[in-house]
């Protein structure tokens, strides 16, 4: 284990348990604080390049904004990938073939909107005829994360809704907020704290009434077959792929290049639809 890595308990029953129960489970303290202020400065150096070029960033509300970007924008990839949490959850809930299929990051800044509810991408036939989930997002807070700093916000369950009058197989209509608002729990992770949550639990970004920004990192894992590489255009040049562990190219089945290609955003719809919030 990497010195940023910090030893946490591990309870594959209780990540399963929480994960189908509630969609969403926390480990505080898994990286060290000198870990994540150097995370936050290559997500706020990935944002500066990312928004002085057209299709870098894609807006997803008011002053809000996520970025996809590959693993070598992160000095610390190897270190959160490869954190003994992060492997179990991903072995516990989509088995030993998962794969790595996305790196980015959100951040709200001053101004940022509470969005409508949403999932991120519409429930697939496993998760609504078989009762099995077959990606996770991970979420890594930049920064110690405050009340007025527009605190994540999820509806614990909501991942088994089958969605089906959702527009767009993500958003729910108006009239349907009353029961995602009962339910609500806002988080408040802290730097070190990481998160796991299915991607289908409905939940939102809150207004962000602070001076500051919050970014969150964002890293997509789907089991096999689940399809949602093809969302996202990960890749690593060859220098950065010898230099991986076996352990951690194991579950990149991302391209090999000579050379990076910027990412242009693809979260259109969502995108759009976040604009309206």
């Amino acid at each position: 284990m990497s010195a940023a890595a910090l030893d946490v308990p591990i309870d594959r029953e209780q990540i399963r348990t929480a994960l189908e129960t509630d969609g969403i489970l926390g480990c505080r303290q898994a990286f060290s604080r000198a870990w994540v202020e150097q995370l936050r400065e290559d997500v706020e150096a990935a944002f500066e390049e990312a928004r002085s070029r057209e299709g870098g960033a894609v807006g997803r509300g008011p002053n809000r904004y996520y970025v996809e970007i590959h693993p070598e924008a992160l000095r610390g990839f190897v270190d959160l990938v490869d954190h003994p949490w992060v492997r179990a959850v991903c072995e516990t809930v989509l088995g030993p073939a998962y794969t790595i299929v996305e790196v980015g990051f959100d951040i709200p800044f001053a101004g940022a909107v509470n969005q409508p509810w949403h999932r991120d991408f519409p429930s697939p036939r496993e998760t609504t005829e078989e009762h099995r989930l077959t990606s996770l997002a991970f979420n890594v807070t930049c920064v110690d994360t405050a009340e007025d700093m527009g605190p994540f916000e999820v509806a614990p369950g909501t991942h088994w809704d089958p969605g089906t009058h959702f527009e767009h197989g993500m958003f729910p209509a108006r009239s349907d907020y009353p029961r995602f608002e009962e339910r609500a729990v806002r988080k408040y992770p802290q730097m070190g704290d990481i998160s796991a949550r299915s991607a289908l639990t409905v939940h939102r970004g809150t207004r962000n009434d602070s001076a500051l920004s919050r970014p969150v990192l964002v890293l997509g894992v789907d089991a096999p077959g689940a399809g949602n590489d093809e969302k996202h255009d990960l890749a690593v040049t060859r220098a950065c792929w010898d230099r991986l562990p076996p352990r951690v190219r194991d579950h990149l089945a991302c391209p090999v290049v000579d050379q990076l290609t910027p990412i242009t955003q693809k979260h259109t719809i969502e995108g759009l639809v976040m604009g309206e919030a």
